[in-house]
């Protein structure tokens, strides 16, 4: 039996997201955004997963984007309809999700590839790692936020540099670009990424976790799901909460005193 395109292995705090795809140097698919959605839901419910780790099979890519053969053959209303949408849905849940994710770059990161990076919130690439959005070599534009992430984590002037051009950028200047956090030698990305994801596991969880959520929250994604939650959980917690809900069940008028 084939393993599944995409592979979650959860290991105490640590989970492993990993693209499993080699064949096709991990190209997203239908079935693997399908895949990646399952996986983010489980761990979006999980109490016992503090980081992230995604990663990909095979070595020589990250992945080389979206599926050339699976989106070419959409007339535009399909691509409207679902297949960008689903993309979106999809990264947005990677990018939302409580715990830190930390993408492990090697060989390619092109197009949707780098587009699913971008939705990490740590990078760490390999020496051999190669990165372009090259979507306007194909008479395309990128489908999943690498117009508005991209830019975002390196600035305009360079974020158009790399989408006009389709360039690849290597991972020293993507590195001094901001595009990645650490550039290791060949090989070591994912065991740098575990160490990372260990030093961060061993951290208050509720703490960390709060705080993804307040810088997420401070450049304006999700400010207003972050501050429901803050919000909501302050209010369940206190003392008018908790009588609150004591009265409803209790059928009669709630005493509250501020606390």
């Amino acid at each position: 039996m084939a393993e599944p395109k995409v592979m979650l292995r959860e290991d105490g705090p640590l989970a492993t997201l990993t693209l499993n795809r080699p064949e096709k140097l991990n190209a997203i698919d239908p079935e693997m955004l399908q895949l990646l959605e399952q996986a983010l839901s489980g761990l979006r419910r999980s109490t016992e997963c503090r980081v992230v780790l995604l990663n990909a099979a095979g070595g020589r890519a990250f992945s080389v984007g979206a599926d050339i053969n699976a989106w070419s053959a959409l007339n535009p209303l399909e691509m409207w309809r679902w297949w960008i949408a689903d993309g979106h849905r999809v990264f947005d849940q990677l990018a939302h999700l409580r715990q830190p994710v930390i993408a492990v770059l090697e060989g390619y990161a092109f197009g949707g590839g780098l587009e699913l990076a971008l939705a990490a919130d740590i990078r760490i690439a390999s020496t051999d790692a190669e990165l372009s959005q090259p979507e306007v070599k194909l008479a395309a534009v990128p489908g999943w936020a690498g117009t508005q992430r991209l830019p975002a984590l390196i600035g305009e002037a360079r974020a158009k540099q790399m989408l006009f051009s389709g360039a690849r950028v290597g991972a020293v200047q993507a590195e001094r670009w901001g595009l990645v956090n650490e550039v290791v030698e060949t090989g070591m990305a994912m065991p740098r990424a575990r160490d990372l994801a260990v030093e961060i596991a061993g951290n208050a969880p509720l703490a960390v976790q709060l705080c993804k959520q307040l810088v997420d929250g401070g450049k304006g994604n999700w400010t207003g799901a972050t501050l429901e939650a803050l919000a909501g959980a302050l209010a369940a917690g206190s003392a008018d909460g908790r009588e609150g809900v004591a009265a409803f069940r209790e059928r009669r008028t709630a005493k509250f005193t501020g606390t």
